[in-house]
């Protein structure tokens, strides 16, 4: 039989945010991979799996997702991971990886099942999609996502503010993710376009260290590397009034 690499989202760190379809997977597969950078410290996505499978049955993988600059080491670190879960895949047949959020955005999942599909020939990939930081935000702060014909647009700032900025002249709510470091280019970005009063950011989300506060706080320090952004557009039309 063909072996099974299943991408699992795990939500954005609340573990009663896993989807029972998530869990249902986490607990068939033969082994649950989680990522690790490799300073080994325990990521969202491992604690997460721990509140619905035993220890024994998880797998810690070291992947380079600090990595920004040196693209040698971060492709030696996706290739030495790579081999890793071919590895366990030929050992178990079905592995499950657990990633942050949704594993079809911005996920580490993606290069993941790249670098198998060769090692490992006939390998069926699948994926089962998890609750988003943006979605998570917009429920904890009360922040409407999308309304009548908005369009919503979701960026990374690691691609630089400007993109953010590029996004915030169209229509529709713009999403930040990963702003952290660029705090005050961020602010001033929603300062300029005027959506900072209606703006919202959030870090931590369903964690004890969880931070839920209005984009008009930002003071240009330094924020957690994956805080997430929601700007909604102007919404002067009363109900229904983007319909």
């Amino acid at each position: 039989m063909a072996c099974r690499l299943i991408g699992v989202g795990v939500g954005p760190g609340d573990p009663d945010l896993v989807t029972v379809k998530g869990v249902k997977a986490l607990r068939a597969a033969g082994v649950v991979v989680v990522p690790v950078m490799d300073t080994g410290e325990r990521g969202r996505a491992e604690a997460t799996v721990l509140h619905h499978v035993g220890p024994k049955k998880v797998v810690r993988v070291v992947f380079a997702l600090n990595e920004r600059t040196d693209r040698a080491r971060r492709e030696a670190a996706w290739d030495a991971a790579g081999q890793r879960v071919a590895a366990l895949l030929r050992e178990h047949g079905t592995v499950a990886f657990a990633t942050i959020g949704d594993p079809n955005v911005y996920s580490t999942f993606t290069y993941l099942a790249q670098t198998v599909a060769p090692l490992v020939p006939g390998t069926v990939v699948e994926t089962v999609p998890g609750i988003t930081a943006m979605q998570d935000l917009a429920a904890r702060s009360g922040a409407v996502l999308t309304e009548g014909t908005e369009p919503l647009t979701l960026v990374p700032v690691t691609a630089g503010a400007g993109v953010l900025k590029e996004a915030l002249r169209g229509p529709g709510t713009v999403v930040a993710y990963k702003f952290g470091r660029q705090a005050g280019e961020v602010a001033e970005a929603l300062r300029a376009s005027g959506r900072l009063g209606d703006a919202v950011w959030g870090s931590a989300l369903g964690l004890p260290e969880e931070s839920i506060r209005t984009a008009a706080e930002l003071d240009g320090s330094p924020l957690p590397y994956l805080s997430t952004l929601i700007a909604p557009p102007r919404r002067d039309g009363g109900r229904g009034g983007k319909l």
